[in-house]
């Protein structure tokens, strides 16, 4: 299936692993070797920044600004830790997914506050104080759940009590759901509520699909990829075969829909509304395509053709995908559904990571399709898909007419990051040892297709060009001596495997108007990319926080439009902002040359329609509550 599962095979050797968080022993003389050598992904970053840079003046949108990763600065010590499976043993199983992570301003002090996830040691919170700065308080607040392999998590108010509540996904472990009790503190209430499953979970996703006002969760489960052995951490051991687990029926498990019953207590009705989803599901989420009110539910399959429900009435799904995605990627990582081109329309445009594993490829040909060996190609796309509907039902893939495929892609956030009106993309992309450094992708929007402006933007390459870190070490001269990476070796060597990010979130982190990006990246520490785009010059936004009354409190699954000057920008609330996250954000409409906004329309979940054309706020934040009448 996949070319890479031979050329690790011989890796799958246990030796203790070196985390990057890990001290090295003084009295060890330990040599780094860097793997792959050479890593032409990392030798080819001067001549594409050169490239990039010299094209600029191509570009037809705003470009003048830049990010600077200032983790050092915001006081962020966390760091990603991973299993076993992805250091010295190099199985292909889904452990080299990394974590998601999610975002809200979790004790209600209008600051947003980072909750990052790991897969060993504990996940962690951090408070925002203000001006860029953050403090670990995950000491006390009931997040840390160093007891299992966390996977991702979501925030939503699901008890519509005002502030933000957070479901925990789990390898095995179960998940959990913590209620916020406030000022940061959280209770577990898994059991009372009834969401215990425990199994091989990913993503989470948070929608009113019945519109009682109550905010259900749908529960992605991949697949049995673990063996009954358990490794040091402890983890549960990969399957050497876990790639092809699609193949066998026993190891499927049936991503879960929870219908919210209020009073705290949620019910599995998977079955009575027909969603019964037996994918490889990583992650999903909710639109509403044929624009009934209802919210409709598009589920990613890792290891094979998606999966796109109709809500008929919030009573029953249908699934309605061959006749709206007669083609989608093999293997999916990242969705979100937004308009790209200001037509009123939601557009879909899915990452597709598992396509790009099929071949080793130069960095010349990143920007192409993956050759996929199948008997009938056509089946599937071949990478990333981008589907621009054209309303009425039809949805036409233009991936590449647009300019929007990339290598090695993991999930997307979608905002307005020179806030000019029209939203950018930002793929976290690259895997870690023992492939080549891959880069992240930025991409700026000019209404009609994408231009990549990582190098421009000063994404990449990364503050002081760093592209590896330690990996693991072996003992060439003993214990390790028969190990292939200790061929012509001696004494201790420490490999040093590639960066790579996994997840992502774009968000006003500094409250200076424009956005910011934070990353998880795969067993390291995050980036935090913040923009100077406010400090070049005066730019023009609107933050919308929406407080739902008929609704759910959120305001999830609402369509907010916002008219400024002659364009009307439309968007759904859906919280989704990078790989496998949901996270509790203000909804921001960057306004380009247009002062302020004159009028903001919201069609909530409930069905009302609520126009506001007086007090509309000026580069700033405004909260709308719904009207009960």
């Amino acid at each position: 299936m996949f070319r890479y599962l031979s050329a690790v095979a011989s890796l799958l050797i246990l030796v203790a692993p070196l985390g990057a968080q890990e001290a090295e022993p003084a009295s060890e003389t330990v040599r780094p070797v860097q793997f792959p050598d050479p890593d032409i992904g990392a030798l080819s970053l001067d001549i594409r920044q050169r490239k990039q840079l010299a094209s600029a003046g191509e570009v037809p949108v705003e470009h003048d600004f830049g990010f600077s990763d200032r983790v050092g600065a915001s006081g962020i010590t966390f760091v990603q830790r991973v299993t076993e499976d992805n250091t010295v043993a190099m199985k292909p199983v889904h452990y080299d997914h990394g974590n998601g992570m999610v975002a809200a301003d979790v004790d209600g002090d209008g600051l947003l506050d980072l909750y990052f996830m790991t897969q060993l040691g504990g996940n962690e919170l951090w408070k925002n104080l203000g001006g860029g700065r953050f403090e670990n308080v995950t000491e006390g607040s009931g997040l840390a759940f160093s007891d299992r392999i966390s996977v991702t998590a979501a925030f939503a108010d699901y008890d519509n009590d005002g502030d933000p509540d957070l479901f925990v996904t789990s390898v095995r472990g179960g998940n959990a759901l913590m209620r916020n009790e406030g000022e940061g503190r959280f209770t577990d209430v898994t059991e009372e509520a009834g969401v215990t499953y425990s199994g091989h979970s990913s993503g989470v996703t948070f929608f009113d699909f019945d519109r009682d006002g109550l905010l259900d969760c749908f529960v992605t489960n991949v697949g049995s990829y673990t063996i009954e052995e358990q490794g040091p951490g402890p983890y549960w051991i990969g399957r050497v075969d876990a790639f092809v687990g699609h193949k066998f029926p026993e190891r499927t498990e049936a991503s879960i829909l929870y219908r919210n019953l209020g009073a705290g207590r949620f019910q599995d009705v998977s079955q009575e509304v027909g969603l019964v989803d037996t994918g490889w599901a990583g992650d999903a989420t909710f639109t509403d395509l044929n624009r009934d009110g209802w919210p409709d539910l598009y589920v990613l399959n890792m290891q094979g053709a998606d999966h796109y429900y109709e809500n008929q009435g919030g009573k029953r799904f249908e699934e309605k995908t061959a006749a709206l995605f007669p083609r989608t990627p093999w293997g999916a990582m990242g969705v979100k559904f937004f308009d790209y081109n200001l037509d009123g329309e939601m557009d879909l445009f899915l990452t597709d990571m598992h396509s790009d594993m099929i071949e080793h490829i130069n960095p010349d040909r990143e920007l192409l399709k993956a050759r996929i060996p199948q008997d009938d190609p056509t089946r599937f796309v071949a990478g990333n898909a981008f589907y621009m509907n054209q309303g009425e039902g039809r949805l036409r893939e233009v991936s590449d007419e647009i300019g929007v495929e990339n290598y090695w892609p993991w999930g997307v956030s979608v905002d307005d990051l020179n806030a000019d009106g029209l939203d950018d993309l930002f793929i976290t992309s690259s895997m870690s040892y023992p492939f080549r450094y891959g880069i992240n992708s930025l991409l700026l929007n000019d209404g009609a297709r994408y231009h990549g402006a990582e190098f421009i933007l000063g994404v990449e390459p990364r503050a002081g060009g760093r592209t590896h870190l330690p990996w693991f070490r072996l003992d060439c001269s003993g214990a390790d001596k028969e190990h292939e990476r200790c061929e012509g070796q001696e004494g201790t060597i420490e490999i040093q495997g590639t960066l790579g990010t996994r997840s992502s979130v774009v968000l006003d982190l500094d409250d200076d108007g424009d956005l910011d990006i934070v990353t998880n990246e795969f067993g390291a520490a995050p980036q935090v990319l913040i923009s100077d785009l406010g400090e070049r010059r005066k730019i023009h936004f609107l933050k919308v926080r929406l407080i739902g009354s008929k609704s759910n409190r959120d305001g999830l699954g609402a369509l907010v439009r916002v008219t400024a000057g002659d364009k009307t920008l439309v968007k759904r609330h859906d919280g989704k902002s990078g790989y496998l996250s949901q996270s509790s954000l203000p909804i921001y409409f960057g306004l380009g040359d247009v002062a302020a906004a004159t009028k903001v329309e919201i069609e909530w979940p409930s069905g009302g329609v609520q126009t506001v054309t007086e007090g509309i706020v000026a580069d700033g934040l405004m909260v709308i509550r719904e009207e009960t009448g």
